[in-house]
């Protein structure tokens, strides 16, 4: 089947079923989906996988010069603005956790309880190691929360840092770097959300699902909601809930360099709602 020579056309590949081991083969060999979902116009969205995440934020981050830092506050606003989307919807009185790992994921959610504290959201930080285990960018978002006396807590805390998870939840503990099933305090975190949050709100990919494959090698997440960054993960496709596309800000010639089918889905906005075909 051909393309049209339209720089926003793709070629049309048959649908994945909507099961949780939709990808039975892993993901070796697995590449992008240009088929499965689509943007409020329409229009298709091309999905990558994890592999190919890797290399649009390599290629992002050493070929163009857009740092993490920029990426991270992007990834942040976006889901605050989401977060507060939910909350509006008949939730404004409700208090905010934000659960949080290490790496640019967690980064991503202590970004977004920030935005949320500068409104007066009543928002905690629930951390899945103790704070001087945050380290690099990450630990940079935690020490502004630190001096806006945000509560922070972790399972070092004298406190039980898994009560009151049962009103609204962020989830950015894991994110498309996932490797094997959640171990030890994120575990337990992604168990007691899912037994007792009334809404879960997840931050890129739904921590605990396999961001290529869609399957859950142990406990994972299961969200209301998904804010992705950039572009969908082929595994959405498995995830339940609703589905929004985050901007990054990252151009053009960076899908250019990776032969990655792209055209913005944006519009005049910086995040669009998603659906599947």
């Amino acid at each position: 089947m051909s393309t049209t020579s339209s720089p926003c056309s793709w070629l049309v590949l048959g649908r994945p079923g909507l099961s949780r081991t939709v990808f039975d083969t892993g993901f070796e060999g697995q590449h992008m989906d240009a088929s499965t979902f689509v943007g409020p116009s329409g229009r298709s969205v091309t999905a990558v996988t994890a592999d190919e995440m890797r290399d649009i934020d390599r290629v992002v981050v050493e070929e163009i010069g857009l740092d993490l830092r920029r990426m991270m506050e992007h990834a942040g606003r976006g889901l605050a603005e989401a977060v507060l989307r939910v909350r509006s919807n008949g939730r404004s009185d409700v208090p905010i956790s934000v659960l949080a790992g290490n790496g640019g994921n967690g980064g991503g959610g202590l970004a977004c309880a920030r935005h949320l504290a500068n409104r007066d959201v009543p928002v905690r930080i629930v951390l899945d190691r103790a704070p001087s285990e945050v380290s690099g960018v990450t630990a940079e978002q935690l020490r502004i929360l630190e001096a806006m006396d945000v509560t922070i807590e972790s399972p070092d805390c004298d406190t039980d840092t898994y009560t009151a998870l049962d009103d609204l939840v962020v989830d950015s503990l894991i994110g498309y770097g996932l490797t094997g099933a959640p171990r030890g305090a994120a575990a337990e975190l992604i168990e007691t959300v899912d037994g007792a949050a009334e809404t879960i709100v997840s931050l890129d990919v739904p921590s605990g699902t396999n961001a290529t494959t869609g399957e859950a090698p142990g406990v994972a997440v299961e969200p209301d909601l998904t804010a992705t960054l950039a572009l969908p993960k082929t595994g959405l496709a498995t995830v339940g809930g609703d589905l929004r596309l985050v901007d990054l800000s990252i151009p053009q010639v960076v899908y250019d360099r990776l032969e990655i089918e792209y055209c913005n889905p944006f519009g005049g906005g910086f995040a669009v709602p998603l659906s599947t075909r």
